[in-house]
């Protein structure tokens, strides 16, 4: 029986040199694979700090054109507000013959004699300066 217990205890020696051996390999693999992990980490850190970099030119002259824009808009804006100035000017004057035509076309319906006379006038002036001016 003594024997069965050297058996038992020489089985258990080779499972657990088996085991250690196994437990080695398994470290060793463990550590390559850490290693290639770390290679890859180390090589998106490089790939990382250079498109961080030129996110950041980008977005520098993304700035810059926004400036830019900006201050186009503001000159364009000086002109719209000339060219509106300009409308209200044209829309004034327009308001002005409006009320001048009125008045004429009233004085004329309340004295059409009147309106006559200044018509024959007005065409001998005319007539006059034409045959000045040959």
């Amino acid at each position: 029986m003594e024997i069965m217990l050297y058996i038992a205890a020489f089985i258990a020696v080779v499972a657990f040199v088996v085991l250690v051996v196994y437990a080695v390999t398994t470290f060793k693999q463990v550590q390559k694979t850490m290693s290639n992990v770390t290679e890859t980490l180390d090589g998106i850190e490089k790939q990382m700090e250079g498109v961080t970099d030129e996110a950041t030119q980008l977005l520098n002259k993304t700035n810059q054109l926004a400036e830019d824009l900006n201050q186009k808009s503001a000159k364009v804006d000086g002109l719209f507000d000339g060219a509106k100035s300009m409308g209200n000017s044209v829309k004034n004057f327009n308001h002005s013959l409006q009320q001048l035509s009125n008045s004429i076309s009233k004085t004329a319906s309340e004295d059409p004699e009147k309106v006559s006379q200044a018509v024959k006038w007005g065409s001998a002036i005319i007539d006059l300066w034409k045959k000045k001016k040959k």
